[in-house]
Formats: structure tokens, sequence, C-alpha cells
């Protein structure tokens, strides 16, 4: 008989996972970990730390992970620890009071929709500013105590883990999240199980499981389709942001926009008005019309109460930003939606065209949520402007500055970025109210009577946490891709806290100029080598996986940062991410930003070192156009010199050094006899009194609360009373004006002849007078003179609009006439232009027909 050596079968393992079991005594700090509320009150997050140090730091400082990986005995023995129990009861009592206070019913509720989030480094659901604009916006709505619900995604891979290769080049790094270590929470159906949506995708469903992370009093669901229900094919859809090819990110939009309407119909959820975060979100109004279409109405009265409940908040400067479709893509997916709305594939093509009746044209996000969303708005003052001139080809027969498009601009929420010592200083001299009257500048200028003594201890002492959070956090990533360890060593030693700062982080897009500093490599060493005024500059960013320059910017700084005169003075710090920034809008001196004007549409991350005592150096873009104030940061005109952008780069950067010599670097250094930079402690107090207070995240949310959610709630009530009657009114209106507009006829005309020929005195009053046949519409035409002007540029603009009034009516025969003047002399263009008149439609791009005649 022949004997075996071994003899053992396979193992079947199975998964076990051991959690650990919170003593009952503890279970008020699993309730606060489930509730993002901890990443914004440091009372919470201290309290985590000190639970454990270690695990806190191991954990990512998540505090559902550090209370699962705790071990049995360390729980038991904090149960003998006085201190600790003491202050747990103190943050839980401070907890369950803010989360009693009932919503405010009244001002409307709001239903939002973005596709990424920003609420804490632990939840990676973001990739950068829209996301993390996104969260601020969610936590101040908790904090200002509004009804508010919110719809993402829960992305199994989020965005990438950035880390450089020896050469500099970027690695992207996709890292599975764990979802049962995640600060959130499955929300569960009537029949005890994880709720399921079913989102319509040509002939078949895909399966979302939803989920729900509670950021203060604000609920934000997540979708879900990594799950069994779906195939390979389906299952990637929420596996990374931005992710994919154009298949998949209409896939994405589909499940935001219809299937975020179908999870808030499975929850019951109803609300006043329904805000598009960006264009990704604009089929909620496809879902809509559905709905409404349903219940028996037409499409036409249908869209009207839709666009009187909708908001759509534009982020991007440049059509090319916008996603665009191939109609035969768009119509894999979406062919079956137009015997839904009531209307024909190419009336839905036509709302996502700014010319309908072209059929080469693309569908655009971003077109669809203009064309039926009664509001619109940018993210900044200069970025509303821009966004008139971008989307006008949708209103023809309106110039840009005619537009309803409106702005916001963005603010940053106050405690997630302002750091604990600075909260701290802000508490000790600012009003009781200060917390819930931020955006109040009476407020903010109590920083006048803090001592220079407090204000510079404060940043410096900021500025020592960001240079030790450096050499703790890179040390290690830095030794494995430099390859010498001496030189690593090196660089550790020469990082200067007593140095100027300067912080450059920001996402690595070509037209954000980060390549700027380093035009003439020459000067910039002189400057960062003068022994009477050290200097250092910090930059971190991502660039997108897609982004060849933007990749091939970072591995350009990294070479430069790598050659003798600049080590240690030029620093690269990877993976920027929301614990990486707010180390570093914290603890750098100056936060400087370099875009290429106007393509910053808001920019959010000098407001949040704003709020740190740090002073920002900047092009006159975005967000800084409307914030810089003389003797409280320094500013690149906004003006272009040059029209070729290389020189333009060169005369920026050449302005940059000149900055820095003559201005920033004397400033700084200028000691008084205790060793205080004075001047510079003034501009540091300027900025926080001057500026400060007009970039809270709270006058950003009143402010959308005063320009467009009241008066779409109230316009959507008066729309929808009585059986929808206003809005069924208004669609039979305007179908009778689409039927008899082409009809309508100009029966006479008196002008003058001065006016006929094209030349006319400056001050001289003219009268015009026309005779209109309305063919039965009965006073629905409304007739204006519009004079405009010519720039040197070549731009037409409005010079003015002067309406004309009906003096008189015969039947269907009306009388319009004008009195014209022009003060100035000069050259001008002038033309009549007919539009349909109603008081009940909210502004013109409403409904936009026009006829020019002259």
């Amino acid at each position: 008989m022949k004997v075996k050596v071994s003899n053992a079968n396979t193992p079947n393992w199975k998964d076990v996972i051991v959690k650990s079991t919170v003593p009952a005594e503890l279970e008020k700090l699993v309730e606060v970990s489930r509730n993002i509320w901890w990443s914004w009150n440091y009372e919470a997050t201290e309290l985590f730390k000190d639970l454990d140090p270690e695990l806190w730091k191991e954990s990512g400082h998540n505090p559902v992970l550090l209370l699962e990986c705790m071990s049995y005995e360390k729980l038991e023995s904090l149960l003998e620890d006085k201190t600790i129990l003491k202050r747990m009861n103190e943050v839980y009592a401070k907890f369950k009071d803010y989360m009693d206070v009932k919503p405010d019913a009244t001002r409307p509720s709001v239903a939002y929709f973005s596709m990424e989030y920003g609420l804490t480094s632990v939840l990676k659901i973001y990739s950068g500013g829209l996301g993390v604009l996104a969260g601020d916006y969610l936590k101040e709505a908790s904090d200002s105590n509004v009804d508010l619900c919110a719809v993402g995604f829960l992305y199994r891979y989020g965005y990438f883990t950035q880390s450089l290769a020896i050469d500099g080049q970027q690695i992207a790094n996709y890292e599975a999240q764990n979802f049962g270590q995640l600060p959130i929470d499955k929300v569960m159906g009537a029949d005890g199980q994880q709720l399921v949506v079913k989102v319509p995708y040509m002939d078949y469903f895909v399966s979302a499981y939803v989920w729900k992370v509670n950021v203060g009093r604000i609920t934000l669901y997540l979708l879900d389709t990594d799950n069994e229900f779906n195939s390979e094919f389906d299952r990637p859809i929420t596996h990374q942001l931005y992710g994919g090819d154009w298949e998949n990110r209409l896939k994405q939009e589909i499940l935001l926009g219809i299937g975020g309407m179908l999870t808030l119909q499975a929850l019951d959820i109803r609300k006043d008005v329904y805000h598009c975060n960006e264009g990704h979100a604009a089929l909620i109004n496809v879902q809509r019309i559905c709905d409404y279409v349903k219940t028996g109405m037409t499409y036409g009265e249908a869209v009207e109460l839709v666009r009187a409940s909708s908001l759509y908040t534009v982020h991007t400067p440049v059509p090319a930003g916008h996603d665009y479709f191939d109609e035969s893509l768009f119509g894999k997916y979406m062919s079956g939606y137009p015997q839904k709305m009531g209307i024909t594939w190419d009336d839905l093509m036509g709302l996502g065209r700014t010319d309908p009746e072209d059929k080469n044209e693309r569908f655009c996000m971003s077109t669809f949520a203009c064309n039926t969303s009664q509001e619109v708005n940018g993210v900044s003052w200069l970025h509303g402007k821009v966004s008139q001139e971008m989307f006008s080809s949708i209103w023809r027969g309106y110039f840009p500055e005619e537009s309803h498009v409106g702005y916001v601009t963005n603010g940053v929420h106050f405690p997630t970025w302002s750091a604990t010592e600075w909260k701290q200083l802000y508490g000790k001299y600012f009003s009781e109210n200060f917390m819930s009257d931020q955006s109040n500048p009476q407020i903010w200028e109590a920083i006048y009577d803090v001592a220079d003594e407090e204000i510079w201890k404060t940043r410096q002492a900021m500025k020592n946490k960001l240079v030790d959070y450096i050499r703790k956090q890179f040390r290690e990533s830095w030794l494995k891709n430099q390859g010498d360890p001496s030189r690593i060593v090196s660089l550790m030693d020469k990082i200067n806290p007593n140095a100027l700062l300067i912080g450059f982080g920001r996402r690595f897009a070509t037209y954000k100029r980060a390549h700027l500093l380093f035009t003439d490599l020459e000067r910039l060493a002189g400057i960062v080598n003068n022994p009477n005024y050290p200097v250092q500059f910090l930059f971190t960013g991502k660039a997108h996986p897609h982004d060849g320059a933007g990749q091939g910017l970072i591995k350009r700084i990294i070479e430069v940062s790598r050659r003798p005169e600049f080590l240690g003075k030029i620093i690269f710090l990877e993976n920027y991410d929301m614990q990486l920034a707010r180390r570093l809008v914290s603890g750098v001196d100056i936060w400087l930003n370099t875009p290429t004007r106007p393509l910053e549409a808001s920019g959010t991350s000098g407001e949040k070192a704003l709020m740190n005592g740090v002073l920002n150096f900047s092009v006159l873009d975005g967000w800084w156009l409307e914030g810089y104030r003389e003797n409280a940061g320094w500013a690149l005109t906004e003006k272009r010199t040059y029209q070729n952008q290389e020189h333009q780069d060169q005369l920026d950067a050449a302005t940059i050094y000149s900055l820095l010599e003559t201005e920033i670097l004397p400033l700084y250094y200028d000691r008084n006899e205790k060793g205080l930079p004075e001047g510079w402690i003034k501009y540091v107090k300027n900025s926080i009194a001057r500026i400060a207070p007009h970039y809270t995240m709270k006058r950003q949310l009143d402010d959308y609360y005063n320009k467009f959610y009241i008066k779409l709630a109230q316009r959507f009530k008066l729309l929808s009373a009585n059986d929808n009657a206003k809005a069924k009114e208004i669609a039979a209106w305007k179908e009778d004006v689409v039927a008899k507009w082409d009809s309508i006829e100009v029966v006479s005309s008196e002008k003058v002849e001065e006016l006929t020929n094209g030349s006319i005195e400056s001050g001289r009053e003219y009268t015009i007078t026309y005779v209109i046949d309305e063919r039965g519409l009965n006073d629905a035409v409304g007739m204006e003179l519009v004079t405009t002007y010519t720039t040197p540029e070549g731009k037409q603009h409005v010079y003015s609009v002067e309406p004309f009034s009906v003096i008189r009516r015969e039947g269907n025969l009306y009388t319009f006439q004008v009195r014209h003047s022009i003060s100035n002399a000069g050259s001008f263009k002038v033309a009549y232009r007919m539009f349909p008149r109603n008081t009940d439609i909210p502004h013109r791009q409403d409904f936009c027909y026009v006829r020019w005649f002259y």
C-alpha cells in the first residue's frame, strides 16, 4: 500500500467581520460618530482623537472606524475615565440640542442634486471645488435650519488617490471604500430590507441601493449600483467620479436625475424648489414632466410647473466644459421618454440644442437645464456675466446683458474651514450671536480690537502646525518617490515656519496657470534665495487622469523643485484632499491664485484661507474681483494687455515677481521693537474685517433664498393653486400666441424722415408710431425701440430700450407709440422689437418669441 505524504482538502473560508461591542454607557459616541456634524465641531473631533490618538490617526480621522477597531479592553477602560465621560456627555448634549431644533417652516423647502459632495476626507465622494462647495452648502443648510434634502452617489472608488513616480509623473490610485466603515446608514424600505430604486434604462432596469448621510439636520441620499442585482455593465455606474467613457457618463446622469427623482418619490419626499448644482442632474426635469403628464396634464402645462420650481446653477465658464451627447447615444437610453412627456423625439432633442432645428447639434445637458428651469445662475458676479454671454444663443432676440441669468457668489462654511485656534479667537472677541449672524460686517470689525501679539501668535501657531504636519505626513512618501534619503532629510530641515509661506492648491488644469511662477527661473531663484527675505512655495493639486497637459504641469513643478537652487524652497505636496486643504489654508501666509481671466468661475480656496488670517494674492477673477480691497491683499489686474496668451503670462509673471520683491516681502519682514510685522498684521485685520463676512456660506445660502428660492416657491404656489389653474391658463395662452405669431401684421408705421435716413440730432425727441394687427391675441403683444452701440472690439451692446405705449385700440388693431431721443452723439444702431406680453410670465426668456423690424 502506497502511503500519501499529505492529505488535505482546500478550505472553504468564510468571511467573518469582528466588530467591537461598544458598552451601553458609550453608545452616545456611536450616535455622534454616525452624523457628519462631528466634522465641523472641534469639541467632537477632539473627543474622538483623545479616545486613542494613535488609532485616530490610523483610522484616517474616521470615528466610525475608530470605534469599530477599538479593543473591548480599551472601551471598558474608557468607562473608568471620568474626564472622557464628562466630555462625552457635554458633546452629546450639544449635539442633541442642535438636532432637536425643527426646520424653519417659513422658508421654502429645497431638493438639491449634485454629482459630488465634499463633506469630510473620510467619505470619498468628491473630487474638488464643486463637491466641497456642495458639502459646505449642506452643512450651512443644517446650521441655518432650513428644510433641505440632497441626492448624490455613493462611489465605490470615488476620485483617485494621487501618488507620484520618481520622475514626478502622477499616478492615479483608485481605492475601494468599505461602506460598512463609513459614517453612512442604509435607508430601509417598508419590507425591512435596504431600499432599492429601480431606474429604467432602455428596455431594462438598473437597481440602486439607497444610503443616507446625516449631515447635521440635513439628509443626503446616495445611490449605489455596485450590487448583485445589476449586470457587469451597470455595476460600475457608481464606481468612479468622472470616470469611464461618455456612455457611462450618460448612465450616471440618468441615475442622478431620473433615479434621484424616483428616490424622492419612493421616500414620499416633495419639496418647493428643485436645485441642480451643475448640469449633471438636469434630467430631474424629464422625470418631473413625466410625472405631471401621467396625472393627465399636457406637456405645456407640466413644463410650466417644472420651470416655476427649478433652479440651475452653472459652474463652468466655457461651452466646452459642459456635457454633450451624440443623438445616437442619447437615443439609446432616452428614446422612450418623449412619449411619457407628451412630445416628439425631435422636441426633446431640441430642448438640449441652442438651435432646435440643427440636427447635427449634440444634446447638451446645460442647455436642457436652461430650457426647463425658470432661474439660472452663475457663481460670482463676473461668472454671471460670462454665463449670460455663454447661454445667449439659447434665447435669441435678446442681448446677453438683458438675460435673466443671475449670480450668487460662492462662499465657504466657516465652522469647517476656520481652524480651531481662529474659532476660539473669534469666539473670545466677537459678539455672542456671531455664529448665527456670520455675514454681518459689523461683528467682524471687532478684529481691530484684538492685540497684534495675539493675531501674530495665532498665525505662527498655525504655521508651525502646518510644518509639523508636512514633516510627519510626507516623509514616507517622499522617501519612496524621491530616491535619495539624504535629500529628503535636507528637504525636511529646510521647511522653515519663520519664512514667508505661499500656498497654491487647486486642480491642475492648464487655465489655472500653475506654471506661471516658473516663467523666469533665474529671477525666481533670486527671490527664494534672498537670505534677508526667506520665502517658500507650497504647491498641491491633482490633474484629471485624462489631462496630459495638467499632469505635465505637475511633473514640471517636481523637476524644478529638485534643482539645487530650489530644494526646500519649492515643495509639492501630493494627494490634495480636504484634510491637507484644511492645513494649507490655515497655515500659509499667502494664498496664490493665477487663473487665465475670466476662466475662474468663482474659486473658494482663497475664501477658506481668508477665514484664517491668510492674505490673498490673485488675479482679479471669480470671487476676488468682488472681494479685493486695498491694503488687505494683492491683485493682478483683470484686464488683458496682450491677446497672445504667452505674452500675457510673461507680463503676469513679471508682475508677481515685482510685487513679491517690492511690496510683499518687505512688508512681511518689517518688524517693530517687539518683533512684530505691524504692517502685515494690519493687512490681516483688514482682510478679516472687510472681506471675510461677505464670503461665508451663510451669506451664500441667504442669497439663494433671497434671489431665487423664495420667488420660485411663490410662483409655483400661484401656478399650482386650484388644480394648477394658472399653469393651465399660461400654457393655453402660449399655445395661442404660437399659433398666431407668424400672422401678426404691421399695418402701418409713422417715423420721422431723419430716423428713417439714419441721421438724427442728439437730445432731440422724435415720435414713432406703429399700428399692429394682433390677430385676436387680445393685447398680448409688446413693442420696444432698441438702441445699441458697438465697442472697439466689434461687440454690440444695448444702449437703451424704450417701450412703446398702446395709445389706441380698434378691434384687433393696436396703435403703439414711443418718444425717442439719444442724449449722446455718436454712432448707434436702432431697431424695433416685438414680443409676447403677459404679466404672469417671470421674464422674457421664459417665452422667447421675438420679431425684429425697422
